[in-house]
C-alpha cells in the first residue's frame, strides 16, 4: 500500500474518532453506524431498511453512511486501526483477506450457522473465510453470463447451449459473414478464470496452509489451467475480438451495439448499455448461463459483490452484528436482489428472481461461482495482471507452457511479496 502524508493520515484518523458514539446519544438509543458503498443500493432500499430496523430494534439508532469506491482500501485500514470505528462496513469480497490481515476485523464464525452458511454461494462464502475463521458474511453477489442476440440465434437454427460442446458448435455456426459468432477480447481474465475452474486448476495455489507459514505459487502451467486456457483460445476464434486488449478497449457495449455480433460475456447490466446506444436491439437481447463441462452444472463464474465485516474496536459488536443479521437475512437479500438485480447471498433464493431474465440467469450461474485467489497480496497481482499477458500470448501462438510459467513466476512473486 502506498504511503500517504502524516497529515492525511491523522485526519482520517480525527474524521472517523466521529463514527460512533456512546449509549445515550440519541434520545438513549445506541448509534450504530454503518458504511455502505455507493450505489450498492437505492436510497428507497436504504431508507425503508433503516426505518424497518429501527423499528424492530428500538433501543438502536442506525446512522447509515455512503462511501466512494475511489479511495475506500485506505479509508477501510484506518478505520479497523482507529479507536472507534464504524460498526459494520461494506467491503468488496476479494478485499477481505487484506483487511483480515490487520488482525481489526470481528471473527463471525461462530454465527455462520444462524445466519444459513450451509446455504451461502460459494463466491461471497469462500473469500470471507480467511485462516479457517469466517470475518466476512456475504451481502450480496453479480457474475457474467452470455447475452445473446435472440434474432441471430433463430436465424442461425439454434438455441442457447447447456454444454460447452453444445456451445463451441453453436458459436461456429453462428460466425457466418457479417456476424461474429461471439465477441471476446483477448484478455478478459475473469473468463478465463472460469474456465480454468472448470478443468479443476486455479490462478494460484497454496503450499500449506496459512496458519502455517504456507506459500503462494501461480498454478497456470497446469494441465488443468492450460486447458481452460485451450478453450478460451477454441471459444475466441470464432468472433473478432482483440488478442491485445480487454473488455474496455474497446467497450465491448459498443462493439455488440454496433451490430453483427451474435453473442459476449458481461453482467447482465450490459444489455441495458447496448440498447442505450442502440435502441433496435433492446427487445433482441437474451441470456443463458456460462456453459458448463455438463449439462448438469453450469460453467463456473468469477463472483464479485460484497461482504460485511464488524470491525474489531467496535464498542457495539451486539448491535452491529444485528444489523449484519438482518441485511444478511432472507428478508432484505430478496427486496436487495429485486431492486438491484443482484444475486441473493443464498443459494435457495436465486427463484426470488426469477421475473427478471438476467436476474435469473445470472442466479443460475452463481451456484458455481469462484473468487480470487484469498491472499491478502491479489491486488498486487492484478496491479500488473500477468495472466492478461498470458492469455494474449496464448492467443498469438506463443508456446503456452512457456507463457504460463513465465506468469506463474510473477503471480508467486507478487503473492508472496511482505510474506
Amino acid at each position: 500500500m502506498p504511503n500517504r502524508p502524516v497529515a492525511f493520515v491523522l485526519a482520517s484518523l480525527l474524521a472517523l474518532s466521529a463514527c460512533g458514539s456512546d449509549p445515550g446519544a440519541s434520545g438513549g438509543k445506541q448509534d450504530i453506524t454503518v458504511w455502505l458503498m455507493k450505489d450498492s443500493a437505492t436510497d428507497d432500499f436504504v431508507s425503508r431498511f433503516e426505518t424497518e430496523f429501527e423499528r424492530d430494534h428500538p433501543e438502536l439508532d442506525l446512522k447509515i453512511q455512503i462511501q466512494e469506491w475511489n479511495g475506500i482500501t485506505q479509508k477501510v485500514t484506518s478505520a479497523l486501526a482507529s479507536t472507534d470505528p464504524p460498526d459494520v462496513i461494506e467491503v468488496g469480497n476479494t478485499q477481505v483477506a487484506q483487511y483480515a490481515a490487520s488482525d481489526g476485523v470481528t471473527d463471525l464464525s461462530g454465527k455462520v450457522g444462524e445466519l444459513g452458511g450451509d446455504d451461502w454461494i460459494p463466491g461471497l462464502a469462500e473469500p470471507g473465510a480467511v485462516g479457517g475463521k469466517q470475518f466476512g458474511i456475504p451481502f450480496y453477489a453479480a457474475n457474467r453470463v452470455v447475452i445473446y442476440r435472440k434474432d441471430l440465434f433463430e436465424a442461425a437454427g439454434v438455441t442457447p447451449p447447456k454444454t460447452r460442446d453444445e456451445w463451441l458448435a453453436a458459436t461456429a455456426k453462428l460466425d457466418q459473414g457479417d456476424t461474429q459468432g461471439i465477441y471476446l477480447p483477448g484478455q478478459n481474465w475473469y473468463v478465463l478464470s472460469g474456465f480454468v475452474w472448470d478443468e479443476g486448476g486455479d490462478l494460484a495455489r497454496m503450499d500449506g496452509t496459512q496458519q502455517d507459514g504456507g506459500q503462494w505459487s501461480g498454478s497456470l502451467n497446469t494441465p488443468e489451467a492450460l486447458a481452460g486456457a485451450d478453450f478460451y483460445r477454441r471459444l475466441q476464434a470464432l468472433g473478432d475480438g482483440p488478442k491485445d486488449s480487454d473488455e474496455a478497449k474497446p467497450q465491448q457495449t459498443d462493439v455488440v451495439a454496433g451490430g453483427g455480433v451474435a453473442q459476449f460475456i458481461a453482467v447482465p447490466g450490459a444489455a441495458k448499455l447496448v440498447a442505450k446506444a442502440n435502441p433496435d436491439l433492446a427487445d433482441e437481447l437474451g441470456f443463458f448461463p456460462v456453459p458448463g463441462k455438463t449439462a448438469a452444472t453450469p460453467g463456473a463464474v468469477f463472483t464479485g459483490g460484497s461482504d460485511l465485516i464488524i470491525p474489531l474496536a467496535s464498542t457495539r459488536q451486539d448491535g452491529a452484528y444485528a444489523v449484519v443479521r438482518a441485511l444478511a437475512g432472507e428478508k432484505w437479500q430478496v427486496e436487495l436482489a429485486k431492486a438491484m438485480n443482484y444475486v441473493p447471498n443464498r443459494t435457495s433464493l436465486a427463484s426470488e428472481v426469477g421475473d427478471d431474465p438476467g436476474a435469473a440467469a445470472m442466479a443460475a450461474g452463481a451456484v458455481n461461482g469462484r473468487a480470487t485467489p484469498n491472499s491478502p497480496n491479489w491486488a498486487a497481482v492484478e496491479a500488473r495482471n500477468p495472466i492478461k499477458e498470458f492469455l494474449t500470448a496464448v492467443l498469438t501462438g506463443a508456446d503456452p507452457a512457456r507463457a504460463a510459467a513465465e506468469a506463474d513466476r510473477v503471480i508467486t512473486q507478487a503473492l508472496n511479496s511482505g510474506s
